[in-house]
């Protein structure tokens, strides 16, 4: 705060309370001027705040809406991606399914056809052996009974 200093002339005809009296004037009218002004400042700064306020609202609020649309065709997005590779993995296994069955079948026939032939032959040889041990026998039994 300056300091006020009233020339001589004024403190003369003013006398010293009168000189004190004006300093103390003047400077109760600074002080007023000076809360005023600092209310006028304050006022303009809290309606400067609540501009930039309400302005950043609006910014945020247009960027959620964005950010919410944006969101949600990712989310579409992907939602068909998943779909299609579902649909993809589907055909892949049925495929891998029928590709299996028709080779199970194919193994499965081919078994059943050497287990036939197998069958056959030991039949035969099963029979080949029966009748050479039924003639063993038989000529065992000429034998046993010729002498």
């Amino acid at each position: 705060m300056p300091i006020i200093t009233v020339p001589r002339s004024l403190r003369e005809r003013l006398g010293e309370e009168g000189a004190e009296a004006l300093v103390q004037l003047i400077n109760q009218a600074t002080e007023a001027a000076r809360v005023d002004m600092v209310a006028v400042v304050e006022e303009k700064f809290e309606r400067r705040l609540t501009e930039e306020a309400s302005k950043l609202r609006g910014e945020v609020g247009q960027l959620r809406g964005e950010l919410v649309e944006k969101i949600e065709s990712v989310r579409s997005e992907l939602t068909g991606r998943i779909e299609s590779v579902r649909s993809e993995l589907t055909e892949r296994i049925e495929s891998v399914r029928s590709e299996l069955t028709e080779r199970i079948e194919s193994v499965r026939s081919e078994l059943t056809g050497r287990i036939e032939s197998v069958r056959s032959e030991l039949i035969k040889w099963m029979f080949l052996f029966w009748v050479g041990q039924i003639g063993a026998v038989v000529s065992i039994l000429f034998a046993f009974f010729r002498k």
